[in-house]
């Protein structure tokens, strides 16, 4: 039993290294591989985050018109944006208005 598992390895390990030879001989003659699964995987993950979002912000609004009736929703604050938000209270600051709206108000 012992030499007949020694005598399947060793043809194991020699038709895998005959294969290996034969396709590295045929290796520089074969097709490139193609960028459309990854293009498409790509375009479906970003159309993904875009219907996430938006659903995101459609469930804040709901959850704030539901706490609040008859108010304006602020805008929301990004989530994974840890960074300085210029936006105070849902109100644009005057330093980012239009200067013709700064002058008047």
């Amino acid at each position: 039993m012992t030499s007949y598992l020694w005598r399947k390895y060793a043809d194991y390990v020699h038709t895998k290294w005959e294969r290996t030879i034969l396709w590295d001989m045929i290796e520089p003659y074969r097709r490139p591989k193609s960028f459309t699964p990854l293009v498409t995987i790509y375009v479906c993950a970003f159309y993904t985050g875009i219907i996430g979002a938006a659903i995101t912000e459609q469930l804040y609004k709901e959850k704030y018109w539901e706490d609040h009736p008859g108010q304006v929703v602020p805008l929301m604050k990004p989530m994974f944006y840890g960074g300085p938000w210029r936006v105070m209270g849902g109100d644009v600051p005057r330093f980012v208005e239009e200067p013709s709206k700064a002058a008047t108000s």
